[in-house]
């Protein structure tokens, strides 16, 4: 019996011994905005896709939702934001998975992603744009146009929301090329293996002209695509963990600020937005139902 009584206070003290050495430094119990403001750093996920994240000739991380998230954490008292470029499609999995701090870059604010993450108010409104080869040989003008030729293919990137909008157009899966990034996506048609390529206006724009893609134009009177009888716009945000609600005030507070002294629009016009792509009144709060 005293022998099973040594055991048993045996093993009590390496459980204690082993509960005084877990980290002291508190910091799994702060919140994000905590850790980040003691740390003076936040990591953020950023999707490679121009103009709104990517790498100038210096090698220097840039881009619309690069420069407003990082003109808002300064503000926030966070002097580091260590950027990471990643795939579209992993945004939201390496949130989850805890890579990111953050997440940003193209990352529209739909009912779907609502259950999976939180989103800070808007910081850019954006239409769909549509790319063919010069002289539009298969006359597409529209996802309708395409989902009423079933010969007719386009490209879109993995994870992209022009998936659900070419969809609701009544375009059939096997007519999509779904690629896993932008070059992908231009190459495939300058190799005539679609039709026609989408994704964001400013994107596009950006891509060809990095691309430097002569026989693939721009349609100049695309239609932009309907879900349920109404016109789709993107609202593009930033967005954070669930139940991050602290950072994504924090966030919000300082952006509203943006907003309202002119700064956002001054930021977005360096990468060839207008005040036509400001998110106006339009809240995630809207956005999320």
């Amino acid at each position: 019996m005293k022998q099973l009584k040594t055991i048993l206070i045996g093993i009590l003290s390496i459980f204690l011994l082993a509960a005084c050495s877990v980290t002291t430094s508190g910091d799994e119990q702060l919140s994000t905005l905590e850790k980040a403001k003691k740390e003076g750093k936040i990591v953020v996920g950023f999707a490679g896709e121009k103009p709104y994240a990517y790498e100038d000739e210096n090698g220097k991380l840039t881009g619309e939702a690069v420069e407003v998230a990082r003109a808002i954490f300064k503000e926030m008292g966070i002097e580091k934001m260590e950027g990471k470029l990643t795939k579209f499609s992993s945004l939201i999995p390496g949130l989850k998975a805890g890579k990111f701090d953050v997440i940003t870059a193209g990352m529209y604010i739909t009912p779907d992603r609502c259950k999976q993450v939180d989103f800070a108010e808007p910081d850019y409104s954006i239409g769909e744009a549509l790319a063919v080869r010069k002289g539009n040989p298969k006359n597409i003008h529209s996802y309708k146009d395409i989902a009423a030729n079933p010969d007719t293919k386009i490209a879109v990137m993995n994870g992209a929301i022009e998936i659900e909008y070419l969809k609701a157009a009544g375009v059939k899966e096997s007519q999509m090329e779904v690629v896993t990034d932008i070059p992908s996506n231009i190459t495939s048609l300058e190799s005539n293996r679609v039709d026609a390529i989408t994704m964001t206006g400013p994107t596009l724009t950006a891509a060809l002209d990095t691309a430097n893609a002569k026989n693939i134009k721009v349609v100049d009177d695309f239609t932009q695509p309907s879900v349920d009888g109404k016109s789709v716009r993107g609202y593009g945000a930033a967005a954070f963990k669930k139940g991050d609600k602290e950072i994504v005030k924090a966030y919000n507070d300082e952006l509203n600020k943006m907003k309202e002294s002119g700064e956002l629009l001054d930021i977005l016009s360096k990468f060839g937005f207008t005040e036509s792509e400001l998110p106006g009144d339009v809240t995630t709060a809207e956005l999320c139902k």
